[in-house]
């Protein structure tokens, strides 16, 4: 006699939606065609999609973009020998393809199409700090209650081209995507909201970064605002309460049709934190009031700026019907992203020593809340390796030269300074006398990450050192994170 399978309880309880009609694959041959206008060379799916050979696997789609340097069309070959299953290219390959007539164009019509399609309800996020971080922990939280069945824009993929490639990667089962939005100049992330047409949209906060093309603070915060012109009808805002400019922004949104909802300390927030208490392994517990209702969490990421960023995440899950419970653990549990805010323990005489990886991204916002962390962070010695801060323009001198103040508070025990921009601070400092901190502390300028690494090399760290570094990427600092870190490989937790 066989026996009788009976299915396990949670599987035969799964729940059932009518998105399990829809395909498997990301892509087939026929519906790359018609969303296109191109021709298919033959029938064909794909798993992914890629934009750059050097990252193609197994059953991507590649993107053969042509840039103003550069034409995509010149890796094909590269792209099919990492495995990829097609190609988007404007002229004929012998391999399988669909042929259109602007790679580029084509790429945002697929966009659309799969935007269309998934019936996905979408969170857009911009803001001057924290977007990259919000977008995840809102991702992990929606992921957590939908069954996996949330997408996402990676790594910082938020310009013309990421937003719209970002877009086409979503799968027709989606229930969530959500996507961030960056911009350097004004008008940029008005093209980008209009191909995302967010349901919910969040703006982080408002702080200088970009003034140089913006000019001032008000036209930063217009600039940001304009991710509200592409909500769709009955959508919501999600914006700062605490911000100098929360009414700029809120009257923008409500003019456009968007339902506000706020976050923040200040006593109207609709999402207002009521207390805090710091944690023992640095991060938060966090009381909120919901109107409604009350939460209590982990917020695992430390520092003062993340309990804002949880409030925001908090009101957004909220705005789409997520579980705040699932939020609450994915706030809890979420580590620090390569280049904002890992944490590593490395090799140091003695033991190990901290080493916060900052290196991806900064502005005086984020060096204001990394560095005040940094004084928080229990340590033998504190250093802070501080690359220039870009697009600050006729700014930048006084930007940089604030940064000392910020050092003393942090009480830094030795600071390396990396970059021209950073000449403004190393002067500043040095009217204490040659290399003297405040109080007496020493300091060295260097022109890039290779003198950085030599420098903090000839310091030499020690057990118990915390070590902050933190630049704008194109200062190259995450070599000397790699250089530090790949003794040892590992995070924080």
């Amino acid at each position: 006699m066989s026996a009788v399978r009976i299915p396990h309880p949670a599987l035969s309880a799964w729940p059932a939606s009518q998105r399990d009609a829809l395909p498997l694959a990301l892509w087939t041959s026929a519906a790359i065609a018609e969303a296109t206008g191109g021709t298919a060379s033959g029938d064909f799916q794909c798993a992914g999609i890629e934009i750059d050979s050097r990252d193609v696997r197994n059953g991507d789609l590649f993107f053969a973009l042509k840039g103003e340097a550069m034409d995509g069309h010149r890796f094909i070959d590269k792209a099919f020998e990492n495995g990829a299953a097609a190609a988007v290219v404007d002229r004929p390959v012998p391999w399988p393809h669909v042929l259109v007539e602007d790679t580029t164009a084509a790429l945002h019509a697929l966009a659309a199409a799969a935007r269309t399609r998934s019936k996905a309800i979408r969170i857009g996020v911009t803001g001057s700090v924290g977007k990259t971080g919000v977008k995840e922990a809102i991702f992990a939280a929606l992921d957590r209650c939908s069954f996996g069945a949330t997408h996402r824009s990676v790594r910082s993929y938020n310009n013309h081209v990421g937003v719209p490639l970002s877009l086409a990667r979503m799968p027709a089962r989606s229930r969530f995507g959500v996507f961030e939005m960056g911009m350097n100049h004004a008008g940029e992330i008005s093209g980008l909201t209009t191909q995302v047409k967010p349901n919910v949209a969040v703006i982080t906060t408002i702080a200088p970064a970009h003034i140089e093309n913006l000019g001032s603070m008000e036209a930063i915060a217009d600039a940001k605002a304009e991710i509200f012109a592409g909500l769709e009808p009955g959508g919501i805002a999600v914006i700062p309460a605490d911000s100098e400019y929360f009414g700029q922004l809120r009257d923008r949104a409500q003019a456009l049709g968007a339902r506000v909802v706020s976050f923040g300390r200040d006593g109207a927030a609709d999402v207002r934190l009521l207390d805090t208490i710091p944690s023992a392994d640095g991060g938060s517990l966090v009381t909120a009031d919901m109107g409604d209702t009350r939460v209590c969490y982990t917020v695992a990421e430390p520092g003062e700026h993340w309990i804002a960023n949880s409030l925001a995440v908090m009101a957004a899950v909220r705005a789409v019907g997520g579980d705040l419970g699932a939020a609450g653990l994915a706030l809890a549990e979420m580590g620090g992203l390569k280049g904002r805010g890992a944490r590593h323990r490395i090799p140091a005489p003695g033991g190990k020593a901290l080493l916060i990886d900052e290196s991806y991204n900064a502005n005086p916002a984020s060096m204001r809340a990394t560095l005040r962390q940094l004084g928080h962070t229990p340590a033998t010695r504190r250093i802070a390796v501080l690359g220039s801060m870009k697009e600050l323009g006729d700014f930048a001198p006084k930007f940089h030269a604030q940064l000392a103040e910020l050092l003393a508070e942090a009480q830094v025990d030795y600071a390396i300074l990396v970059g021209e921009e950073m000449r403004a601070l190393a002067r500043h400092l040095g009217k204490g006398g040659a290399g003297a901190l405040a109080g007496g502390l020493s300091f060295a300028h260097c022109d890039g990450p290779a003198e950085a690494i030599a420098a903090l090399e000839d310091f030499g760290l020690t057990a118990g050192d915390a070590v902050l570094v933190k630049g704008s990427n194109s200062i190259g600092l995450g070599r000397l994170v790699a250089h530090f870190t790949g003794r040892q490989s590992g995070r924080d937790d």
